[in-house]
């Protein structure tokens, strides 16, 4: 069903949006390595390598490479844990965990893992990235505050921010705040040229130059309401000489450590689900409804990951908003990904100087503002509407990610999601292997009927039925009515296949939910029917 991605080449497009993704991306990845305790310029070392390799070896058409604010929390506890205490050390083993986890995400290209990315319920992954837009901003707060803070965990990093507030640095302060003001003020100013300016550039073009108004590169104390503050060049961004300097190779003796394997599983795990969600969002933007063939893109990764814990740098995903940036700039292939690392190379091969003029409270505002959109009120709203479940799912998975990890999280998304529909009817026999009547009505119809339950657990041997389906076959009614239950998850990524097929020129008719009920007035809620008497027929 699945249609392979195609180059339709247009250099000048792809050179001028690659161009315009840079101007994003390169604060992006200086902010997104502080944050992670990595050095700085290993975020761009990482989009260099997303760029300029990852992009031939399978990279989906539209998709940008590069570190994401996602994994700074695994980045960063895997720093802090491998090293306990040495912030040196646990870098050199964190990046050899980056190594071993893109070797694994290669090997499960080969087993076509791809399809991974249908596996976790919706409201799952929602939670999770809104667990990771909370820790951000925990973290980066401080930051912006120019204040450092006592307190690791996230909860307890929230609990602080009152006391950074009462005890900001004033000049560090204005350049964090300015920014955020910046970043949320640009894009809802009511001119066409607020919609095509890289608000993130236009916080450099000010905070910069305010920056070195206040001479944050000497270290120099100042008077403010009868309180004395220090500023210099610890709050700028701290660049090594030169790109050879800045390499470090990675530390491989811990890893047989419980602590080394735990990371490499969530690298592996929550960077590969990330990717996969990403890239299968951009398919929905590209102009030309082109499908990537996910495992493709998951071996790009895998192998970009390989070379950039080998060079020091971050893990890196497709990432989505410089990927939606990219696609609104008006990119046609691949090579847009390739021009914008390798404007990111010629910045930091020559100009490195002018990197370290970025004052880190303006990157703390761009991740507080990351952080935010990930974990905006919107999104609780959003998702209550789908159903009260589904908000339960969402703030289970939140909640226990901040007080524990991104893997407990999202398994006790899943265990709790598992649990649901068994109370709701859904027979065990069937949570992860859906039963399906084949009828053929004709020469170019066929009709398929589910039974039992069609759930986030077994949509994926649903999928490989319909995605079975001869392109002989111009309409498929896939009938309903037999199941107990239909989840918000499985109702959306049918919805989604429908619009598939009518681009390519086919019909997908989802029928017998009539005597279903539905959790939400929302036309994408779950839906259940209490008793379901109906077999398959012996013929």
């Amino acid at each position: 069903m699945s249609r392979q991605a195609t180059y339709t080449p247009d250099l000048r497009a792809d050179l001028v949006s690659g161009f315009l993704v840079f101007l994003i991306a390169l604060p992006l990845c200086l902010g997104i390595a502080m944050a992670s305790n990595f050095p700085p310029v290993t975020g761009v070392v990482t989009a260099v390598v997303g760029g300029l390799i990852a992009t031939f070896v399978g990279s989906a058409e539209l998709t940008i490479k590069g570190p994401a604010a996602g994994l700074i929390v695994i980045a960063l506890g895997a720093v802090q844990e491998l090293g306990a205490g040495d912030a040196v050390a646990g870098y050199h083993r964190t990046i050899a965990v980056v190594v071993i986890a893109g070797v694994l995400q290669v090997l499960l290209s080969r087993l076509r893992a791809g399809e991974l990315g249908d596996f976790f319920p919706s409201a799952v992954v929602h939670g999770m990235l809104a667990a990771i837009g909370v820790i951000i901003v925990s973290k980066q707060t401080h930051t912006a505050l120019g204040v450092a803070p006592i307190a690791r965990e996230p909860l307890k990093l929230l609990a602080e921010i009152p006391h950074s507030l009462a005890n900001m640095n004033p000049e560090v302060a204005l350049i964090g705040i300015l920014s955020l003001v910046l970043l949320f003020g640009i894009p809802k100013l009511p001119f066409s040229w607020a919609k095509k300016v890289p608000a993130p550039m236009v916080v450099l073009l000010i905070t910069v130059p305010l920056g070195m108004f206040l001479d944050l590169s000497h270290e120099h104390t100042y008077d403010f309401h009868l309180h004395h503050y220090k500023v210099g060049p610890q709050y700028l961004v701290q660049l090594p000489g030169s790109l050879a300097q800045s390499h470090s190779w990675p530390d491989f003796s811990h890893l047989l450590g419980w602590v080394s394997i735990k990371y490499i599983v969530m690298f592996t795990l929550v960077g590969s689900l990330e990717s996969l969600l990403s890239a299968k969002a951009v398919d929905a933007l590209d102009p030309q409804h082109r499908h990537s063939d996910l495992n493709r893109d998951l071996f790009a990764t895998g192998v970009g990951n390989v070379v950039a814990g080998l060079l020091g740098g971050l893990p890196m995903i497709s990432e989505i908003v410089r990927s939606s940036a990219n696609i609104n700039n008006g990119a046609r292939s691949r090579y847009a990904n390739f021009f914008h690392g390798l404007f990111l190379l010629l910045m930091v091969a020559l100009l490195p100087g002018l990197l370290q003029k970025i004052p880190l409270a303006a990157l703390g505002a761009m991740l507080i503002y990351t952080g935010i959109r990930l974990a905006s009120p919107a999104e609780f709203v959003r998702v209550f509407r789908i159903g009260h479940e589904q908000l339960l799912l969402f703030v289970t998975t939140l909640l226990v990610t901040l007080a524990t990890d991104l893997l407990l999280g999202v398994g006790a998304g899943v265990v709790l999601k598992m649990l649901l529909h068994l109370r709701h009817g859904a027979p065990l026999r069937g949570m992860f292997a859906s039963r399906i009547e084949q009828v053929e009505l004709n020469d170019t119809t066929l009709r398929l009927r589910v039974y039992d339950a069609a759930v986030f657990s077994n949509y994926l041997s649903l999928k490989r039925r319909l995605d079975s389906i001869p392109t002989t076959i111009t309409k498929l009614v896939l009938d309903l009515e037999a199941t107990r239950l239909v989840d918000h998850t499985v109702i959306e990524k049918l919805r989604h296949m429908a619009d598939d097929w009518q681009r390519a020129g086919r019909t997908l008719e989802i029928i017998g939910l009539h005597d279903h009920t539905p959790s939400a007035s929302h036309e994408l809620a779950a839906r259940r029917k209490p008793v379901v008497s109906i077999s398959p027929s012996t013929n």
